[in-house]
């Protein structure tokens, strides 16, 4: 179990290391620009290379949720996850401009099913009274109402409204998602490790469980 979470927990710090190179080596603008468009950079292959970290990451820790007895559906999301995340890196988004491939079909459908099923196993863990309950549960009612603000522009230029990444915050409203969605599945390995500690009866010298 802990060589499980450790592993876990080292694929997703790497993958999250590997994004935040990214994002320091390109002269996009977060605010905007969605975590998409870095795969046309000159550093791009740390864009799959690190979604494919975090798939390995949300994979492991899903066993071992798995193997400690968490309910089934949140062990199914959290592998639907990493799955979607996998799909978002090996297929790349379309260059502004294009119309849509298969491939940016895939990498689009895929994206919104990986934003929406981790705030959802997150309910669904924080409901089984886990330790950091009230943490995942806050979490996931931030990823899905960030998750809301990204849907909304899609929504919006299916009727025909023009509306560009660059007239409203795009990248800032995907990078909430992701962030609390990885705090969710960080707190899902976190809850399965016991207190470090025992306190006595009188309060005093804890000892290691």
């Amino acid at each position: 179990m802990r060589g499980l979470l450790a592993t876990g927990f080292t694929a997703i710090g790497t993958g999250s290391a590997a994004m935040l190179t990214l994002h320091a080596g390109s002269d996009l603008d977060p605010l905007h620009s969605v975590i998409s468009e870095y795969a046309f950079q000159s550093s791009g292959w740390l864009l799959p290379a690190s979604l494919t970290l975090l798939a390995a990451g949300s994979a492991l820790i899903a066993e071992a949720l798995r193997r400690s007895g968490t309910d089934r559906w949140v062990v199914v999301l959290l592998l639907v996850w990493g799955a979607s995340m996998f799909l978002v890196g090996a297929f790349p988004t379309d260059r502004p401009g294009v119309p849509l491939s298969l491939s940016g079909g895939i990498h689009r459908y895929a994206a919104f099913v990986a934003f929406l099923v981790m705030p959802v196993a997150g309910m669904l863990l924080a409901r089984a009274n886990v330790r950091f309950a009230r943490a995942v549960r806050v979490l996931s009612g931030v990823a899905l109402g960030a998750l809301l603000l990204v849907v909304v522009p899609y929504v919006v230029r299916m009727f025909g409204i023009p509306l560009a990444d660059q007239d409203i915050p795009a990248g800032l409203t995907q990078r909430a998602v992701v962030i609390t969605e990885l705090g969710v599945l960080a707190l899902a390995g976190l809850s399965m490790l016991k207190p470090s500690a025992r306190t006595s009866d009188r309060g005093v010298t804890p000892i290691m469980a």
